[in-house]
């Protein structure tokens, strides 16, 4: 059998003559030692195809990790700068700019968390309408309106409040 795997033409010879007859070659010698090297011959083939399969298919699958990896790091990027802008839209709000990139730099963390919103003066002067509670109700409603009152500044002022309201509900 040795014989038929390094010589291709004795092989082939083997072959040729044992497939004439094959009912007086089937067991002879030659010819199943011959059956066998085509066996082998064809067993290494297989083999040689699968590896060649299996080699393209690691490829195959390097590179479409690569391009997964890839779109990974395109959406990571994306969403990245989609919540810089929106930080930025919202400092901006409050007349700030947002944070320089400083991820090459040692940061104070302290100092990134102080408080820096710019809360402007108040602008208030005797012809602005009140505001909270002590607003008028514009909307139609049939709600009452609340009277606004000056807050009593001692004891006796609130006790002669009282008495006043008990003497008009009749009690």
């Amino acid at each position: 059998m040795q014989d038929f795997l390094s010589d291709p033409y004795s092989l082939e010879a083997a072959v040729v003559r044992c497939s004439q007859d094959r009912s007086q070659t089937r067991y002879d010698a030659e010819c199943v030692n011959a059956r066998q090297a085509i066996a082998i011959m064809e067993a290494k083939e297989d083999r040689a195809r699968r590896d060649a399969f299996e080699a393209e298919s690691n490829k195959k699958r390097q590179a479409l990790r690569r391009t997964q990896q890839a779109a990974a790091e395109a959406r990571r990027r994306a969403e990245e700068a989609e919540r810089q802008r929106k930080e930025a839209a919202y400092l901006a709000q409050f007349g700030e700019l947002p944070p320089a990139d400083t991820s090459n730099e040692n940061v104070d963390e302290a100092a990134l968390n102080a408080p820096g919103a710019v809360i402007p003066a108040p602008e208030a002067t005797l012809d602005t309408p009140p505001v909270g509670n002590d607003r008028p109700a514009t909307d139609g409603g049939n709600a009452p309106a609340a009277q606004p009152t000056a807050p009593a500044t001692d004891l006796d002022a609130v006790r002669e409040e009282l008495r006043k309201r008990s003497e008009e509900s009749g009690g």
